[in-house]
């Protein structure tokens, strides 16, 4: 214990917080190399990638005991996860650009086969007045309430199975892309491909809903038919002989998420902007996802609820 000197409180030490210093190393550690940590059992590393971002709340827990021990070691320690935790995600502090921005504006919508209201949420998504609109969880039911508020202004449309696509623009070779993981029977229809005709040219667009991931506390994460079906998406992506493409869907995990990388790893990052779409109500990760080929997502935004249990998504697009 350090002693007092003529009645004041002791001074910073050193060498004491060794304790407190290690754990801020071994955050920084897992901010900057998320991939060491193995994905057996449980799937514990998507697991840490898909909240990756959320790690930088260790920051002022572990500032609390640095401060109390008055700890210099632990203090300058501490600097090394806030570095980390910049150099990942501060840039996607501010929002991005201006409104207007991308030549090109694009919604992504996981609209919920429980939706209690979705007439209202197909006049919110038409007021958007973006130049696509991709929707999943699209049920039968559901389909004429969406295609009767978005009739005047989105002609175009294609559907598959529970994904959909409404465009200004005029669509074509339009096509299922089967990305069934094994196992699962015919009817599971959750991609579709089309070629849309912009004012700047052809572009792919392709909209996909990967299998959901399950959380617990004995099995971890269950994503192996979203990896399995992340990776048949990533194929056809992958042949797709038009240059540009535009990839808008739920794709149940976060770009941090090594399970995606079979897509991720073909496609451009998004710009600025977290963009939380789920849960709606608290939203804690982006799993609704706006990825470009040969174009640059320059803003990316949640936008506000409707009756799912996701946040519609929005991003400009330069092509």
């Amino acid at each position: 214990m350090a002693k007092k000197r003529d009645g004041q409180a002791p001074g910073w030490g050193r060498r004491r917080g060794r304790a407190v210093a290690l754990l801020c190393l071994l955050l920084a550690a897992l901010l900057t190399f998320p991939g060491l940590v193995p994905n057996t059992p449980g799937r514990v590393g998507s697991l840490l990638e898909t909240f990756l971002p959320w790690l930088g709340l260790a920051v002022p827990v572990l500032l609390v005991p640095a401060l109390l021990r008055r700890s210099f070691l632990a203090v300058t320690a501490l600097l090394l996860p806030v570095a980390a935790w910049l150099a990942l995600f501060g840039g996607l502090l501010f929002a991005g650009g201006r409104a207007g921005d991308g030549a090109f504006t694009v919604v992504q919508h996981n609209v919920s086969d429980v939706n209690p209201d979705p007439a209202a949420t197909a006049r919110a998504l038409a007021a958007t007045d973006a130049d696509l609109i991709a929707l999943e969880e699209l049920t039968a039911p559901a389909l004429p309430a969406f295609e009767a508020a978005m009739a005047a202004g989105y002609p175009h449309r294609a559907t598959r199975g529970t994904v959909g696509l409404w465009s200004k623009h005029p669509l074509t070779a339009v096509r299922l892309v089967d990305i069934r993981p094994k196992g699962v029977g015919e009817g599971w229809d959750r991609g579709l491909r089309a070629t849309a005709r912009t004012p700047q040219g052809e572009v792919a667009v392709y909209v996909a809903h990967l299998p959901s991931i399950r959380i617990g506390p004995t099995t971890g994460l269950t994503s192996g038919r979203r990896d399995e079906s992340a990776a048949l998406l990533g194929e056809a992506i992958a042949a797709e002989p038009l240059e540009r493409v535009i990839l808008l869907g739920d794709l149940n995990g976060t770009l941090d998420d090594r399970g995606l990388e079979p897509v991720s790893s073909l496609m451009r990052p998004p710009g600025p902007g977290f963009a939380f779409s789920w849960p709606a109500k608290l939203p804690v990760a982006r799993i609704d996802q706006v990825l470009t080929r040969s174009a640059v997502v320059t803003r990316v935004r949640p936008l506000p609820a409707t009756g799912s249990d996701h946040l519609p998504v929005a991003a400009d697009i330069r092509l």
